[in-house]
């Protein structure tokens, strides 16, 4: 395979209503970084209550024709986007990695992964499926059935601006609903290639809006009457002001919030398959997931065998522009960002930490303005430490040393956060016990980052979860639909006179 192309637009970047690209009303614009130079590559348009009010009227206005479509004509419109993303995968793949990053093989990924999700949505007649009970009572038919719920709205995080999008409106659509995307202003370019995508393959204009913007669009979002329920992806404070919120106006709302996901390695571990897992799950899109690992739970003398290894494989990360094809890291998104995570690390070494390897201030070569920062290291890390607690979102793996399998058990379920956990082990019934009393909602055993294919759901446990429903799957459908409950019955079965007690099955 040969150099991907780089993607290098300058224009400015806008929002997608009723069908086109839209300047919108607001005159605040916000710039869009290349991470790997430290230049700015583009501006974004900040949507204003007045472009927000714009993109749920034409959902609303195209909304209820595309509700009353029958289910297998929606899929055969997205099974045409399905086409179209997979022609396009490679262009998209190079938006992510301008505007986010991450080196372009995990870019790539990144966007199959959306994919499975589209290819998941095409089959959505089978589970709009309801129920039939013949004879409930007697002369009396009851059945249930699902529609759609209207407008419905996402709003989503810069570490994955294709593939967490791709958990929402796929399924969104495909149950009859219109979908506004409130995408990340920090890498807003894919959005609008989904959207131009969607028009390509005939989506009716108005069903899927794009609209780029900050607090105000999520506020306008979150209190407008017309959207009936949001999705989002973020941080856990962020997360549950949208859920608090969203509630108070009636909405319903799933709010995925924050992490600090733990990797559990028991003394009989394959050596060199937790080496492997915790290096990539670590510093992989420069530990940017929410499903990364931060945490390395380290059973009895596993560690002082464990930390050596990872010590010599994060000094020798390949850390680089995310389009060479080598990189195995790329840049952190925002200079801001850079710094935060690296102030983290500055606290760890007060709090005591260990700190073996030191990621701050690395410099790539010939890129020297580039947000770049090294992979670290921490050991002797202790539970009451800040960088145990608190979500870094970067490139920090801190080593916890237990004495014992209940140890750990213990340390990953006391923690606030519960969105994925791992544990590597050789013994099935060790395996069997974790998976069962561990408190989180995506767990992997010898997996080191779980997330549940397209047909399973994602979602976590405690201050990682605000709602009661996981994304996508059929969990997926349920949220963006609800149900009716119809009895039926005809006036040859109906006995005469009124019924003044509580009907019963006859």
């Amino acid at each position: 395979m040969g150099a991907p192309e780089a993607f290098t637009q300058t224009a400015d970047i806008g929002h997608w209503i009723a069908g086109a690209v839209h300047p919108g009303s607001g005159t605040r614009t916000q710039t869009v970084w290349n991470p790997a130079t430290g230049a700015a590559a583009r501006q974004v348009r900040l949507a204003s209550v007045d472009d927000v009010n714009a993109a749920v009227a034409a959902a609303r206005a195209a909304q209820p024709a595309w509700g009353e479509m029958p289910p297998i004509r929606r899929a055969r419109i997205l099974n045409a986007f399905l086409a179209l993303l997979n022609q396009h995968k490679d262009l998209l793949a190079a938006m992510i990695t301008a505007e986010h990053g991450k080196v372009f093989t995990d870019a790539q990924g990144e966007v199959s992964r959306g994919i499975d999700i589209v290819e998941f949505a095409c089959g959505i007649p089978q589970l709009l499926k309801g129920d039939y009970t013949d004879q409930v009572s007697t002369g009396i038919d009851n059945w249930t059935l699902r529609q759609p719920l209207g407008v419905v709205a996402g709003i989503t995080p810069f570490n994955f601006p294709c593939m967490v999008p791709c958990w929402m409106f796929p399924v969104a659509l495909a149950c009859g609903n219109a979908f506004i995307l409130k995408p990340s202003e920090r890498d807003p370019s894919p959005s609008l290639l989904m959207a131009e995508l969607f028009r390509q393959a005939g989506l009716p204009d108005g069903l899927f809006s794009v609209v780029q913007g900050d607090k105000v669009a999520v506020d306008a979002l979150l209190t407008h009457p017309d959207v009936k329920a949001l999705s989002f992806v973020g941080s856990t404070p962020i997360a549950q002001y949208i859920y608090e919120t969203g509630a108070h106006h009636g909405k319903r709302v799933q709010a995925l919030g924050g992490a600090k996901n733990h990797m559990v390695v028991m003394p009989d571990a394959d050596l060199d398959q937790a080496v492997d897992a915790l290096i990539g799950s670590a510093y992989g899109s420069a530990g940017e997931r929410c499903m990364a690992i931060s945490v390395a739970v380290l059973v009895g003398d596993i560690a002082d065998r464990i930390v050596p290894r990872l010590a010599e494989r994060a000094r020798a990360l390949k850390i680089k522009n995310g389009m060479e094809l080598d990189a195995e890291m790329g840049p952190i998104v925002t200079r801001e960002a850079r710094d935060r995570i690296e102030g983290y690390v500055g606290i760890g070494v007060e709090e005591g930490a260990t700190l073996v390897v030191d990621g701050r201030g690395h410099r790539v070569a010939g890129l020297p303005g580039g947000f770049f920062t090294g992979g670290t290291l921490f050991d002797h890390v202790s539970p009451a430490m800040r960088i145990y607690r608190e979500e870094i979102f970067g490139p920090v793996l801190a080593c916890v040393r237990v004495p014992d399998f209940a140890a750990a058990l213990q340390l990953v379920n006391d923690h606030e956060f519960g969105n994925g956990v791992a544990l590597f082990t050789s013994d099935g019934g060790v395996a069997r016990e974790f998976a069962r009393r561990v408190q989180a909602g995506m767990v992997g055993i010898n997996v080191p980052i779980p997330v549940p294919m397209a047909w399973h759901g994602f979602g976590g446990w405690k201050k990682s979860l605000f709602g009661d429903m996981h994304a996508y799957g059929e969990e997926g459908v349920r949220f963006y639909t609800k149900q009716k409950s119809v009895m039926q019955r005809w006036p040859a079965s109906i006995a005469k006179g009124a019924e003044f007690v509580m009907p019963t099955a006859k």
